[in-house]
């Protein structure tokens, strides 16, 4: 408070009779105005722009972000430089928002490209299946009846079968829609990692880096175009889907006789990194090989019935345009096995089966990856926290913690006795 000293006055007295001076001393109190600092108006909207642009398309954070400007410091202490300044701070999240609208446009387009293949198998198997009994139906009157007309209605029909049935097992489209139904569900769990990215943590550049790769790599397993980029519907061999970036970059390097801590180890201890491995010895023994096997087996019967759909309705086509009843009897019989087979290849959907094996067997290549990637960081900080590690493990594999840990007992006791595990590691497919 600041004290202005008022003008002194002069008050006449009253009790003597001639007139004497006594001087009055008065103070007034004004309150002291604040000083304005830039730095809170600067701090101020910042905040302000922070809170519109994480209200923006309906993703609120519900933990503020630390968008302090002006560090309070002493006097005394001199000023220390943030790691990170806030401009850097919210690029990054800027980014992040820009990489999820992305991410949910990619869910949104692979949805209804899904739908459209989907219904692409089911409008051409009915329009091929139609057109073969109708010209398998023909092809039978015009052996009882002679007549030019049959005959060549005949084979126009199974020609354009042919063509139909060509296009349909060339491109899969139980397949496609299957594919894409891949893509939308893995895009959906990268979603929402971002959200979570934004609302549990301050996002940094590698993490930006890092999501963008995965954007990528989904685009690379799941290509959205047909002609140029269509993945290989019969490969020479049956391989597991890659949905994921590359791993590189481990830090294997040995930190000596250095010995650490439970707190400094993260939670990991020498007793769940074997178990860890043992978990990952199952996996290849068992589960990736057996969906290897079933994918090679589906792989097979699919290239085996592409073929023979096509050939059948091609050899009715050519025999229905002679004469006579030993070829109209031909074309009928080839007609039918050719609608047979093609009903239980689409309609069955065994392109779908064979995408399903694969990425099934990806699934399970994934986890190897992830737990040999996180056992081979020699800087535990880097690693996730041992709990949280071994409950993402059990929880994907539709296991408890305790029949997790029952599951690596029985791998390690297998590898000392030299026996085979008598149970797969996922419980769920």
């Amino acid at each position: 408070m600041a004290a202005l000293q008022a003008s002194s006055l002069l008050i006449p007295s009253s009790s003597s009779g001639c007139p004497s001076k006594r001087r009055v001393s008065a103070s007034i109190h004004v309150p002291k105005l604040p000083k304005l600092r830039l730095s809170d108006a600067s701090s101020a909207m910042t905040r302000k722009l922070v809170e519109e642009f994480s209200n923006r398309n309906g993703y609120t954070i519900t933990e503020p972000l630390q968008m302090e400007v002006v560090e309070k410091v002493s006097p005394s202490e001199p000023r220390r430089s943030p790691s990170r300044s806030p401009t850097s701070s919210v690029e990054t999240t800027t980014k992040l928002y820009a990489i999820l609208e992305t991410v949910e446009d990619r869910v949104e387009m692979h949805d209804n490209i899904g739908k459209q293949r989907d219904n692409w198998n089911k409008l051409l198997l009915n329009s091929v299946n139609m057109m073969t009994l109708t010209a398998t139906t023909t092809a039978a009157m015009a052996a009882a009846v002679p007549a030019p007309s049959l005959r060549a209605c005949s084979a126009l029909l199974f020609t354009a079968a042919t063509g139909m049935s060509l296009v349909m097992s060339k491109i899969q489209p139980s397949q496609l829609a299957e594919e894409q139904r891949n893509a939308s569900r893995l895009l959906k769990q990268l979603q929402s990692e971002i959200k979570s990215m934004l609302v549990q943590q301050s996002p940094t550049e590698s993490d930006v880096k890092e999501t963008m790769e995965k954007v990528l790599a989904l685009d690379r397993a799941f290509p959205l175009a047909l002609l140029g980029k269509m993945i290989e519907k019969f490969p020479a061999k049956f391989e597991p889907a890659v949905w994921w970036p590359m791993v590189s970059g481990h830090h294997r390097q040995s930190q000596g006789h250095k010995t650490f801590t439970n707190t400094e180890r993260n939670g990991w201890s020498e007793e769940l990194a074997v178990e860890m491995r043992a978990i990952v010895q199952v996996l290849k023994s068992k589960d990736k090989k057996d969906y290897l096997r079933l994918g090679n087996l589906a792989l097979k019967l699919n290239k085996t019935l592409a073929v023979l759909g096509p050939l059948l309705t091609g050899i009715a086509a050519a025999t229905s345009t002679y004469g006579g009843s030993t070829a109209t009897t031909v074309a009928a019989i080839a007609g039918a096995m050719a609608a047979i087979i093609n009903g239980f290849e689409h309609g069955a959907q065994v392109g779908m089966v064979v995408e399903m094996y694969r990425n099934n067997a990806g699934f399970f290549k994934l986890m190897e990856e992830t737990i040999e990637a996180t056992l081979e960081e020699r800087d535990y900080d880097k690693r996730e926290k041992a709990e949280m590690f071994e409950m993402k493990v059990a929880m994907k594999l539709g296991r408890s913690l305790s029949q997790l840990r029952d599951l690596a007992r029985k791998s390690m006791a297998s590898c000392l006795q030299g026996t085979e595990v008598d149970e797969f590691g996922s419980k769920l497919f």
